[in-house]
């Protein structure tokens, strides 16, 4: 016995907002993310099913419940706390979650003022269990996760460097990212 297709259930406004509000309740989003949620269950190619979900993400902005630049802010915080990353893969990460580029920039600059990018670095390494790279292929593998972590060349190098990789390996790495 075959399924059959059932219609697609549209929200009304109340329910719209109910299911905002426990999607926020369970972890924070950007407003693109929210909207992103709520158009699949409104008709988002009608004008009535846009300015449903502008009229929730106006409204839940104006409680206080929706705030990219709160987010950013926390989200940079616990990226450079917890996970360690660099400045770059955060700002990479909020980009790709629909933050706007001034509010980023604001938001990173501030967490990451302070922070001792090698230090930083040598923390992630630390987190991962890293050691010394004993040939070129390990150096060259910690150049890569800790590029993709969001470190700078130059303190990538410099930790290299301090470990003793031979000038022939960080010669060959420096080539690869012209």
């Amino acid at each position: 016995m075959p399924f059959s297709r059932s219609q697609k259930k549209f929200y009304t406004e109340g329910e719209l907002y109910e299911y905002a509000v426990g999607a926020l309740a369970r972890r924070m989003r950007t407003v693109a993310e929210l909207k992103r949620l709520l158009r699949q269950r409104v008709e988002a190619e009608t004008e009535f099913g846009q300015t449903l979900v502008e009229l929730i993400v106006r409204r839940l902005k104006d409680q206080g419940y929706l705030n990219d630049a709160k987010y950013a802010a926390a989200y940079s915080s616990l990226r450079r706390d917890n996970q360690k990353f660099g400045r770059m893969r955060v700002v990479t990460d909020l980009k790709a979650k629909g933050v706007h580029g001034e509010v980023i920039d604001l938001a990173v600059s501030t967490t990451y003022d302070e922070v001792n990018e090698e230090k930083q670095a040598r923390a992630y390494l630390h987190r991962k269990r890293v050691q010394k790279p004993q040939e070129q292929k390990q150096a060259a593998r910690i150049f890569r996760l800790l590029t993709r972590a969001g470190f700078r060349s130059k303190t990538i190098f410099m930790i290299l460097k301090k470990w003793d990789v031979d000038e022939q390996t960080l010669t060959a790495l420096e080539e690869s990212t012209e």
